[in-house]
């Protein structure tokens, strides 16, 4: 059903730092009522927290001016904004602070080096000149380091690092910027940098430099823990790097020394300047342009170049003396856990590092990189990590105390306290001893840390996840959340919508109420109940797991139903395969619109296999390229038997992979407005992986909002499996 066009809209903004008892709440009133703003501001415990309501340029100016204009004596070190669902706020108030929540004490992210300690690391009069590990209350480790709350310095791994006199002075004076800055330190007193296995004089990072250049292979122990550096410049060394780290295809992140380096590599937009700038310093999806420097194995099946800045000071050096783009990716072997304690690294790490560059500041917790993108001119997290967690995501209502333990793969646990919600960092896919371990320790951290007690637990509906068996045997009441319900939930309280609204949750794959695999359901969702109202023709998997990593079985299925057995592909699995879909043996029935995905690339041309999930997606989207058309395959209902015999006429005519990748993605898109205007409903949420899809992603919102609906996307939170923990955690709490 049409709706009427959006004119108003709420945004949120949490800033941490020094934002309380500095005039930032009359401040922000004097800035919304001057701009004809409604809605409120709070002080919270994580910081100052204010949501503001009106016409979108209004708006948009009010969050332009907000750092721009604010109150001298304020510092604000964290800020995260999120676009929410309208809720008719009638003026503008300052709220009595928020309580009630759980008291996190200054646990920060880690923050990338602000300016003015760049400054004093380029500075050869500064005394902490060239020196890695300089800080001050404005940028540098606190998540990494703090072990328990309050944070003060003997509750950090700093505590065996005794300060200088010059250092003491620093941190006792309130003039100074570094007074309570608790990883305070210099070069007289503080963490030293060395190669491991050589004597400490020398100049370390500039070896490692060197070394990176010769095409070997450096272990770096970072913020957050060790990372893996190649010159991405040379083939053969990242090759090198995929067959010693196990990991095949799935792209690198690239670390390069300056913003105008990324621009020699990258198309750049204002926004995603923003983020790569940010005080996050995320590795950022950006579209490459073209410039054949890097090689063509570091970024492999993507459409993107994941690239970030150098965050810390010993990264910083270190891309001063490479002054080009390298491979900086986690330091450890695939589906493990990165290495954080020298000791591990070198058990880990030896039979992949040429070099280790190491330095004697403990790390309490693994942090990875986190990886972001700005889709819809937003930005949005694709792995919530370093720089963000364990900032907390703000809902719309009091929560009960809910355990959320995630998925099983890109895990993330959640702890909820008030209108609070914290999430872990990224833990990872829960497939090994060492993962799991971490998944354990990441609950216990999150618990310690915020003196929470849960009183509920809540997991997937999958019996076999390792998350829900951890569950089951923790004692405590257990909520089981279906999987997709959890997507859709996840992204709508990150939003703010209240009310019913229809959920898209696509993915690859999740436990139904039915038992079957599900992936392509549409929900009309009100409250804590979930009506399936439609999802993607069923279809078999031939093999299973099997048919997860091998998309050819994907496409044999449905060829078989939709064109006949003539249509399967020769090969010599052919005869098992057919009398498996016919007989329904070992294979089971499924909704994924993910597989259906690698059922398309395959007949596409485009990959027959996955050696990492979504690969098979990756590669199809990045066929259409700036290819630009409205033609799409027929989906009737999501009876993928019409598309499935038209992609097989194109394949037999030599149609371009790029015209049948593009008239795909718009065949989905096009269904999901025509289900949106069946259910009656003006707010449409997307989640599940298959929309880290930038361009199914664009094309269905632009395509929604033609047409009038409300569309709500993830920013803060993945909308992939790194994001359910939330969902599962709003809905425990409105079931209990």
């Amino acid at each position: 059903m049409p709706v009427a066009e959006t004119t108003v809209v709420r945004a949120r903004v949490a800033l941490g730092g020094t934002v309380q008892g500095v005039g930032f709440r009359p401040f922000v009133y004097r800035l919304a009522t001057e701009l004809e703003l409604t809605g409120w501001v709070c002080n919270s415990s994580a910081g100052l927290v204010v949501e503001v309501e009106g016409a979108p340029g209004r708006v948009d100016r009010f969050l332009e001016r907000l750092e721009g204009e604010m109150p001298p004596a304020a510092v604000v070190l964290t800020r995260e904004t999120a676009i929410l669902a309208p809720a008719g706020f009638q003026n503008f108030e300052i709220r009595a602070s928020d309580e009630d929540a759980a008291k996190i004490a200054g646990v920060l992210p880690d923050l990338a080096t602000c300016p003015a300690c760049l400054q004093e690391l380029s500075d050869p009069a500064n005394r902490r000149y060239g020196y890695p590990f300089t800080n001050c209350t404005h940028c540098g480790p606190r998540y990494t380091i703090i072990e328990d709350i309050p944070y003060d310095r003997p509750r950090t791994t700093m505590r065996a690092f005794m300060m200088c006199p010059e250092c003491e002075r620093e941190y006792t004076n309130p003039e100074d910027r570094r007074f309570h800055a608790q990883p305070n330190a210099c070069p007289r007193c503080g963490p030293r940098v060395w190669l491991d296995g050589q004597p400490e004089q020398g100049a370390p990072i500039r070896e490692a430099a060197g070394a990176i250049r010769s095409g070997g292979i450096v272990a770096l122990k970072g913020i957050g823990g060790f990372q893996l550096l190649v010159d991405a410049r040379q083939a053969d060394a990242v090759a090198r790097l995929r067959g010693r780290k196990r990991r095949e295809e799935k792209p690198f992140a690239l670390m390069m020394p300056t913003i105008e380096m990324v621009r020699q590599y990258c198309h750049v937009s204002g926004a995603e300047e923003r983020l790569l700038t940010s005080r996050a310093a995320p590795i950022v999806l950006l579209r490459p342009n073209g410039n054949s420097m890097i090689a063509p194995n570091v970024a492999g099946s993507s459409p993107y170049l994941g690239v970030m800045l150098p965050y810390s000071p010993l990264h910083h050096l270190l891309l001063r003396e490479c002054d080009f783009p390298i491979v900086a990716t986690s330091g450890n072997l695939s589906d493990e856990p990165i290495a954080k304690d020298n000791q591990e690294a070198r058990a880990r790490l030896g039979q992949i590092a040429d070099l280790f560059l190491m330095h004697d500041r403990p790390i309490a917790r693994p942090c990875d990189d986190s990886v972001a993108r700005v889709v819809r001119g937003r930005e949005s997290v694709m792995r919530r990590a370093r720089g963000f967690a364990p900032l907390p995501v703000y809902v719309g209502r009091d929560l009960p105390a809910v355990l959320a333990v995630g998925g099983h793969l890109k895990n993330t646990v959640a702890i909820a306290a008030g209108r609070q919600v914290f999430l872990s960092q990224h833990v990872g896919d829960l497939d090994t001893p060492e993962s799991r371990q971490a998944f354990e320790r990441a609950i216990d951290d999150l618990c310690r840390l915020y003196r929470f007690q849960p009183e509920i637990v809540a997991c997937d509906l999958h019996p076999d996840y390792a998350s829900t068996r951890w569950a089951q045997s923790c004692g405590l009441p257990v909520i089981e959340i279906q999987h997709h319900h959890a997507h859709a939930a996840a992204c709508a309280a990150e939003n703010g919508i209240e009310g019913p609204y229809l959920g898209v949750s696509w993915d690859g794959t999740g436990y139904g109420t039915d038992g079957t695999v599900w992936g392509g359901e549409f929900f009309f969702v009100d409250g804590a109940q979930f009506e399936r109202m439609a999802h993607l023709r069923p279809f078999r998997l031939p093999g299973g797991e099997a048919a997860v990593r091998e998309g050819w079985r994907s496409a044999a299925s449905v060829q078989w139903a939709a064109v006949g057995p003539d249509a399967v592909a020769d090969r010599p699995e052919r005869s098992v395969l057919l009398r498996m879909i016919e007989r329904g043996i070992n294979a089971p029935w499924t909704t994924s619109v993910g597989r259906l995905f690698d059922a398309v690339a395959s007949m596409a041309g485009v990959a027959q296999e996955s050696r990492f999930e979504g690969q098979a997606a990756m590669l199809l989207e990045r066929q259409i390229g700036d290819l630009a058309t409205d033609e799409s395959y027929p989906l009737p209902d999501g009876d993928w038997a019409p598309l499935i015999e038209a992609v097989h006429q194109d394949v037999a005519r030599g149609e371009a992979a790029a015209r049948i990748a593009a008239r795909f993605h718009n065949a989905l898109a096009n269904w999901i407005v025509s289900v949106a205007l069946r259910a009656g409903v003006e707010r449409v949420a997307l989640s599940g992986g298959v929309f880290q899809n930038g361009y199914l992603v664009e094309r269905t919102a632009a395509l929604l909002e033609e047409r009038g609906f409300q569309v709500y996307t993830h920013q803060r939170v993945p909308p992939n499996d790194g994001g359910i923990a939330l969902g599962q955690a709003v809905i425990a709490a409105l079931r209990g």
